[in-house]
C-alpha cells in the first residue's frame, strides 16, 4: 500500500505542474450499478471529484437511477459509443454486463473494473485491472473473526440477490464460521420496510440464530430497526460491511460489533488515477489493487467518524 500511496502523491504533484498539463480532451467516465437512492455511493463521487482535479482531468458519473443492470448495460454502450479516453465500472452481473464492457474493450477503450467483479473477470474482458475488494476473502475474515467470538449460526441479509460477487460475502462469512451457508443467506431486497420484516421474520422462525451480517447501509439501517423492535439490540451478534452514519452509531452504541471498511474512496480515486497516468505515461501498476478489507469496530470508530459517508 505504501507504494500505491507514493503514486497518489506523485500523481497529484504531476497534475499540479504547468509544463505537464493534461492532454486537451482527457475524459473519463464511471457507470455503477447503484440506484439513485444509495448514500453509499456518495462516498465514490467523492472520490471521482477529488482524484479528476488532481489530474486535471474531466470525470463524468453514471448510473441506472432505479438499479436496474438492463439500463446498466445499455449505459456502457451509449458511454463507450461516445469515445471517452477511459471507462471506470462495476461488475455487478457477469452476464448481464460482460457483453457491453468487452466490446468497449473492442473498441480500443481502456476500462478499469472497480467495487464489483474478480481478477479472472478482469483477464476474461481485456480490462486493465481491478480496484476493489476480494468480497470472498473479506467474508471470509469476517466468518473467522465471528467464530472466535464463539458465533456458530447466523443470517446473512442480502440486499442485492442479483449481484453474485457480493453474495461472496455470505460465503465467504460461513466457510469462516466452518458451517453450510444453505438457507442462512435470504433476499430482503432493497426497500427499507420490507427489508426489516424479513429479518424480523426470519429471526422469529430461527429464534437461535446467533449472529445478523448485513452487506451495507442499505440492509444495516433496517436491520438496527428490526433488532430495536424485537428487544435483540446490542443482545445479538452484528456485524456488517461497509460504513453509514446509522452503522457508526450503532459501532459506538455496541449494537452492531464491527464495520467492514472496503475504502470506496479509493475505489473511485485510484482509477481515475491509474487510467490518466497510463494515458499520459503508459505506466500502470502490475496487479490489482485490493481496498479492503479493514475492521472498523468501537475501538477505532474515532478515526474514522468524522469522515465516514464522505470519504471513508
Amino acid at each position: 500500500m505504501k507504494t500505491f500511496t507514493k503514486l497518489m502523491v506523485l500523481a497529484a504533484s504531476v497534475a499540479a505542474m504547468p509544463m505537464m498539463a493534461a492532454a486537451e480532451g482527457e475524459k473519463y467516465v464511471m457507470i455503477s450499478h447503484a440506484p439513485d437512492s444509495d448514500a453509499w455511493w456518495n462516498t465514490i463521487k467523492n472520490g471521482l471529484a477529488v482524484a479528476a482535479e488532481q489530474m486535471d482531468v474531466e470525470v463524468d458519473y453514471r448510473n441506472p437511477p432505479t438499479g436496474d443492470l438492463a439500463d446498466m448495460a445499455r449505459i456502457i454502450e451509449q458511454v463507450a459509443a461516445t469515445g471517452p479516453n477511459g471507462i471506470i465500472t462495476t461488475l455487478a452481473d457477469y452476464d448481464a454486463l460482460s457483453g457491453p464492457i468487452r466490446s468497449a474493450v473492442d473498441q480500443g477503450i481502456n476500462v478499469v473494473i472497480m467495487n464489483s467483479g474478480t481478477a479472472e473477470q478482469v483477464r476474461d474482458l481485456g480490462a486493465l485491472m481491478f480496484v476493489g475488494q476480494p468480497e470472498y476473502d473479506a467474508g471470509l475474515a469476517a466468518g473467522q473473526r465471528a467464530k472466535g467470538d464463539g458465533v456458530e449460526s447466523f443470517v446473512c441479509v442480502n440486499h442485492v440477490i442479483s449481484n453474485t460477487v457480493v453474495g461472496e460475502r455470505c460465503r465467504g462469512f460461513a466457510d469462516g464460521l466452518g458451517v453450510e451457508l444453505g438457507n442462512q443467506m435470504i433476499d430482503a431486497g432493497q426497500d427499507p420496510a420490507e427489508i426489516k420484516n424479513r429479518v424480523q421474520a426470519y429471526l422469529t422462525a430461527n429464534p437461535d440464530t446467533d449472529a445478523v451480517l448485513t452487506l451495507g447501509p442499505t440492509s444495516a439501517d433496517p436491520t438496527i430497526l428490526a433488532l430495536n423492535e424485537m428487544g435483540l439490540a446490542g443482545e445479538i451478534y452484528f456485524g456488517t460491511f461497509d460504513l453509514g452514519e446509522e452503522i457508526i452509531k450503532g459501532i459506538k452504541d455496541g449494537v452492531i460489533n464491527w464495520g467492514i471498511d472496503q475504502q470506496p474512496f479509493l475505489q473511485a480515486y485510484l482509477p481515475v488515477v491509474f487510467l490518466t497516468n497510463y494515458d499520459r505515461y503508459g505506466v500502470l501498476p502490475g496487479n490489482n489493487v485490493n481496498s479492503g478489507p479493514g475492521f472498523v469496530t468501537k475501538d477505532n470508530i474515532g478515526k474514522v467518524e468524522e469522515l465516514a459517508g464522505e470519504f471513508r
